[in-house]
């Protein structure tokens, strides 16, 4: 008894003892590389201007929509591009809304273009982000039509190949792609059916090129960790003006090009060696 009672005491003796235990190293967060996509699924493949939230980027003003994302020029009064996901869960029965209005989002003080900016110009109110990609719901359509979203587009370059382009583009995403697509207008001027015209009322600015580039997904549960040197890319620069007597194939071009044309950098959360190769590709 009189041992077990030593060895308690020792024992107890012992706990009380402070112990010293190495400290263990924050871990090193790794550098983050990727564009910010803002938690928005349409900004995936990348944010080719690096656009941002603050107004004080008045010409390059990033505006986030669950449906589409637009980086806007208030100098200017257009998008300077919009991005947006197409896959076959954004495409369903509702019906075209037609509901073109001023966009509400736009920071305090800033013009918001107006239906009556392009009465009588010839011009159509083209979509960069089309109706037809966004017919999952009501509310998804209507929000193509906000103005901030269209440009003065020739009514031949809007009916014609660019709507060719569109339908080509949900075809893809009906068989199963996942579509990531990018689309702008550039320079000034363009020609509608009562001529040429470099602005609207003297507010909104006419592009003279419209330009869309498509990163085509064939596995989209890969997501982009899925893209590889043999992912198709679709890439075209169209002239804004009349003429109904070419395919969209015949403006076909390569991402690289259209970098050029743009000065942005399109699909930068690729990684940078599988990029420089499916931006060289010419595929249509």
């Amino acid at each position: 008894m009189l041992l077990l009672t030593t060895l308690l005491v020792v024992g107890c003796g012992q706990s009380d003892t402070p112990t010293t235990t190495a400290a263990t190293p924050t871990p090193k967060q790794p550098t983050q590389t990727l564009d910010n996509d803002y938690g928005n699924v349409n900004l995936k493949a990348g944010n080719p201007s690096k656009a941002t939230t603050d107004p004080a980027s008045a010409d390059n003003y990033l505006l986030l929509k669950p449906q589409y994302v637009l980086s806007y020029n208030k100098s200017r009064n257009i998008a300077n591009w919009a991005s947006w996901q197409l896959n076959k869960s954004w495409m369903g029965d509702a019906q075209r809304k037609d509901q073109f209005r001023p966009d509400p989002a736009l920071p305090k003080g800033w013009y918001r273009v107006v239906t009556k900016d392009y009465s009588g110009s010839g011009f159509d109110r083209g979509h960069l982000v089309n109706s037809e990609d966004r017919t999952k719901n009501d509310v998804d359509n209507a929000a193509t039509f906000l103005l901030t979203n269209i440009l003065p587009q020739s009514p031949d370059n809007n009916r014609g190949v660019w709507e060719e382009l569109e339908s080509y583009s949900r075809k893809l995403a009906r068989d199963g792609k996942e579509l990531y697509i990018i689309a702008g207008g550039n320079g000034v001027g363009g020609e509608s059916s009562n001529g040429m015209a470099s602005q609207l009322k003297g507010k909104v600015t006419v592009p003279s090129t419209m330009w869309k580039v498509i990163l085509v997904l064939d596995a989209p549960a890969k997501g982009l960790a899925g893209v590889n040197s043999s992912t198709r890319t679709i890439a075209v620069i169209m002239p804004n003006k009349m003429g109904r007597d070419k395919k969209w194939q015949d403006f076909c071009t390569t991402v690289g090009e259209v970098e050029k044309l743009t000065g942005y950098n399109f699909f930068s959360n690729v990684p940078p060696d599988i990029q420089k190769q499916i931006e060289s590709k010419k595929e249509c």
